[in-house]
């Protein structure tokens, strides 16, 4: 026994030995200063740290710190001290070792990055939704001081992702949905595109494992069909830039899974009609590195000459690169098959920024120490809502991500001076920009000399002056044409002090009424049935919207609690007298799902049972998913499983927000109940194609129509069907049934009307 454990051993240390190496090799060959000596101490100090230390899947613990110190080297192309901190990241929180004792082994610098690292730890969130949101501040903060700090928690991310097969389910959906949220737009934002794109594919395959391997099956059996519409493409350009001596290489870049199925969805298509499944894209070497701008466009020319261009689909961001240094110039042209094909011309240095993130050229590489770059600015903004965040961590975290997501336009100030803003912002937002008393005191905007509202969307290239009066207050309506994160934190802290007091006032007319009612002050079920009588989330908005007289308690409200006192009087009536005896009455719930007798295993597989007469689960009526689909249960307060589709935009904020309430679920395959579904169907308008369409509907006997709907419009028709169905196979063979009426061109399933 004793020698094969030994051969266990010394197997695993030569496998550690030899990924190390590899991490070394990768490291040597890349640009940076070679600080071998640093890396072997950093790593032979983790190793003996995490010593008999494992991971879930069983494997010793120190693999994991080299394959992010791998990542962070490889694929994002920082140099020693990230590669020391990545050794080290797990260091101070899952051993004895303070930041300190990192301090005085390897320095000032590697240890700020290891304590920044150390600060958000646990996956950025713990169980409270709110420490959650503050976490990510906390990340944020981190992130503004030193950059390598986020950038060394994606690479970890980006390997728990590569390794996410060996944990539970319910960690699995948590783990995945928060990559989703979160750490995929920061990628995005940051530019490390090959990392976003790989979280993204990642995160669906573990969310919709069926729809990733359904469309991956069908991106490898159109393979070949789409390699010979891709020759027949490219021959022509490949023959013309060869004439001109341009040195260059050609590629057909497929469209990631995700990305696909998002196109499926948002669209309301199936695989098949995603025509543009592929790019084209051209890196070339310039011979002078202050010629790729030029060459360019030379290049754009030739593709010009060759194919017709579409008007509205070109990108310029050679002249202008993205906030996160993304340059590139794409044009979409129609190809020799009749479909748009979009080509992506890059030097190669603008190549590999564009893969490899902005971090291959910024300020930690060598020969590239004062670069100043559009990313120190958007720090810098990062920061300045720091300062002043949201209350409600959670808002802040939406707030955040209005920025992480948003495209940029550019627009000017009076004077000439270039501002950058996020696609769709108005001219109030604008004004915050400038500074945030404009921003309070500002009631219109002249756009290129004409006078407009503060709601007015602004376009590239326009010039903005903003006017503004002493006497003018922050309204609250000016939230609904708010679009930076900036201009929504400022004016939401300066609402916010009015708010308080009218919310203070509406918590003395709430009091007053509880107390005139004999109502207990602290029980939160009287609370919930007052929020939901007026459709409100929050206590807080409850007594603003009372304080502000826009609601009142009235005799309404009053008849929610009359029966209250006469209901406990009931219920011991209605108890048996003796302990056996079993036809008295019993008080039933009145929801049709049944109580749970007990707490829910949440690390266990849910089944979702429906015998007829009790069901042990609610549908969110949010997305309202029927058997079939991908879903996923969420705990509410009284251990009742609301059961989401996976793919529902509020599931998306549970499981960032609420992991530990999360549990696997899977559909009994007995449930005989109908759920509503609505299917959308379009075509060409004729004499008899409804009278076509009912027809199939009503052969089908599995089938029940709620409602049936049909608008006409130039020789066009778009129906809405509202059904009850079974499952998921029922709507599929529906909607194929419905396609082959000859005049219906497309019958896919939609949200519920």
């Amino acid at each position: 026994m004793g020698e094969s454990s030994n051969n266990i051993e010394i197997q695993e240390d030569n496998l550690i030995e030899q990924e190390f190496q590899a991490l070394l090799t990768d490291y040597l060959h890349s640009n940076h200063r070679k600080k071998v000596d640093i890396i072997e101490r950093a790593f032979r100090f983790a190793k003996d740290a995490h010593q008999g230390i494992r991971r879930r899947s069983g494997e010793p613990y120190i693999l994991h710190p080299i394959a992010v110190a791998r990542i962070v080297c490889q694929e994002i192309g920082l140099g020693s001290t990230s590669i020391c901190s990545a050794l080290l990241h797990d260091v101070v929180e899952d051993t004895e070792y303070t930041v300190e004792d990192i301090e005085n082994l390897f320095g000032k610098k590697i240890a700020m990055i290891v304590a920044g690292l150390t600060k958000i730890s646990g996956g950025i969130f713990g169980d409270q939704a709110s420490a959650q949101a503050e976490n990510f501040r906390k990340l944020l903060l981190t992130m503004s001081e030193d950059i390598r700090v986020i950038l060394i928690k994606m690479a970890d991310r980006l390997h728990n992702m590569r390794t996410l097969g060996s944990m539970a389910p319910s960690k699995q959906y948590k783990i995945a949905g928060e990559t989703l949220y979160i750490y995929a737009p920061l990628a995005h934002r940051l530019g490390l595109f090959a990392i976003k794109t790989e979280l993204e594919d990642l995160s669906f395959k573990y969310e919709h494992p069926d729809a990733y391997k359904e469309i991956s099956q069908k991106i490898a059996d159109s393979e070949i069909k789409r390699q010979a519409a891709y020759e027949d493409f490219s021959a022509p350009i490949t023959e013309k830039l060869h004439e001109m001596g341009v040195k260059f290489e050609m590629k057909a870049r497929v469209k990631s899974v995700y990305s696909i199925w998002n196109k499926m969805q948002t669209k309301n298509i199936p695989f098949e009609e995603v025509y543009d499944l592929f790019a084209v894209r051209i890196i070339f070497d310039p011979e002078r590195e202050e010629d790729e701008k030029k060459e360019c466009w030379n290049i754009y020319s030739i593709i010009t000459d060759i194919y017709k261009v579409h008007p509205e689909r070109i990108r310029d961001w050679v002249s202008r690169p993205k906030a996160n240094g993304y340059r590139a110039l794409h044009v979409t042209v129609m190809g020799p098959d009749g479909n748009w094909t979009e080509v992506q011309i890059r030097s190669r240095k603008m190549d590999e920024i564009a893969e490899r993130g902005f971090a291959a050229h910024w300020k930690y590489k060598v020969g590239n120490t004062d670069e100043e770059s559009e990313l120190d600015i958007w720090l810098k903004t990062i920061k300045e809502i720091l300062e002043n965040p949201e209350p409600n961590a959670l808002d802040f975290l939406d707030t955040i991500k209005l920025n992480l997501f948003a495209s940029e336009i550019f627009v000017f100030t009076p004077k000439g001076e270039l501002k950058t803003l996020p696609k769709d912002a108005t001219a109030l937002d604008f004004a915050f920009t400038l500074h945030s008393d404009m921003g309070y005191h500002c009631i219109a905007a002249k756009v290129n000399h004409k006078l407009v509202p503060l709601s007015q969307k602004l376009q590239s290239g326009d010039q903005v002056e903003i006017l503004t009066s002493k006497t003018q207050t922050p309204k609250e309506e000016w939230i609904h044409f708010i679009t930076t994160a900036k201009a929504k934190t400022r004016l939401q802290a300066a609402l916010r002090k009015d708010k308080k007091q009218i919310a203070a006032k509406g918590e003395n007319i709430f009091n007053n009424f509880l107390e005139e009612n004999g109502l207990a002050k602290n029980d939160l079920s009287i609370v919930d049935k007052i929020l939901n009588h007026f459709g409100i989330d929050k206590k807080e908005e409850l007594f603003y919207q009372l304080g502000s007289n826009n609601i009142s308690l009235d005799e309404s409200v009053k008849k929610l609690f009359k029966n209250k006192s006469q209901n406990v009087f009931m219920k011991y009536l209605k108890m048996p007298f003796g302990g056996n005896n079993k036809s008295a009455p019993v008080p039933v719930k009145p929801e049709s799902v049944a109580a749970p007798d007990r707490k829910i295993d949440r690390k266990a597989t849910y089944i979702l049972r429906d015998d007829g007469k009790e069901k042990n689960y609610t549908i969110a009526p949010c997305c309202c998913p029927i058997p079939g689909d991908d879903v996923l249960g969420y705990i509410n307060e009284d251990e009742t499983v609301v059961v989401h589709k996976r793919s529902c935009p509020i599931a998306m904020k549970l499981k960032s927000s609420f992991g530990p309430r999360l549990v696997s679920t899977q559909w009994d395959e007995r449930i005989d109940e109908s759920f509503p579904a609505t299917i959308e169907i379009k075509g060409i308008d004729g004499v008899g194609v409804l009278n076509h369409i009912t027809k199939v509907i009503s052969e089908d006997l599995a089938i029940n129509i709620r409602n049936l709907s049909i608008e006409s419009n130039d020789g066009l028709f778009t129906g809405k069907l509202g059904i009850m169905v079974h499952d998921v196979q029922d709507i599929e063979k529906l909607c194929n049934n419905i396609k082959k009426v000859k005049e219906v061109k497309s019958a896919v399933r939609v949200k519920n009307i």
